[in-house]
């Protein structure tokens, strides 16, 4: 009886660091999850953010490495105005498959990542979520290509209202051009 509470308190306060009421992808298999993905959707309720990037905002593609340790390394490339940039993220495993935390250098801040939906071949919704002078969450829609099919544009936007955001923050980015630069 002591096991089950303590088990069950445990698994509680993991559940406490996921968003709300977000629940990861069920059953979710990192090794399905691995591989190319395109970020082709941004929902952020950041005051301010929709204003200053709306028409700087471009497709990003990153590539998902999962770790013999269950952690996973994502290598984002992201157009910016000084030109084609990638950065490493470490992705820390939870005792929660599908969540994850991982270090801001950028916040000096530990955010919380959760795969809400995948059907591993075509897109994938994610929810990243940190606390700072207040708590900001991002919603970021991923295809394996750079076009999804609009009804998974709907699926995304709808997630995105259902979740408080305003339909001026939800934004579906142009591609970038050459980013990352052909041959890589």
């Amino acid at each position: 009886m002591r096991i089950t509470f303590v088990t069950m308190a445990t698994a509680m306060v993991c559940l406490m660091g996921v968003h709300g009421d977000v629940q990861p992808q069920r059953d979710f298999d990192l090794q399905r999850f691995a591989g190319k993905w395109y970020r082709v959707g941004l929902a952020y309720d950041s005051p301010g953010f929709t204003a200053l990037y709306r028409d700087k905002l471009r497709v990003s593609m990153g590539i998902l490495n999962p770790q013999t340790n269950g952690n996973v390394n994502l290598t984002m490339w992201t157009q910016r105005s000084s030109g084609c940039r990638s950065k490493l993220y470490t992705y820390e495993k939870t005792a929660i498959p599908g969540a994850f935390t991982y270090f801001s250098t950028r916040h000096n801040k530990v955010k919380d990542i959760t795969v809400v939906e995948t059907n591993y071949n075509e897109y994938a919704l994610v929810l990243k979520h940190k606390k700072m002078d207040r708590e900001y969450t991002q919603v970021a829609l991923y295809g394996r290509s750079q076009k999804v099919k609009p009804e998974v544009i709907q699926k995304f936007r709808d997630f995105a209202t259902s979740h408080g955001f305003p339909k001026d923050a939800i934004l579906t980015p142009p591609p970038a051009e050459n980013c990352p630069p052909s041959g890589r």
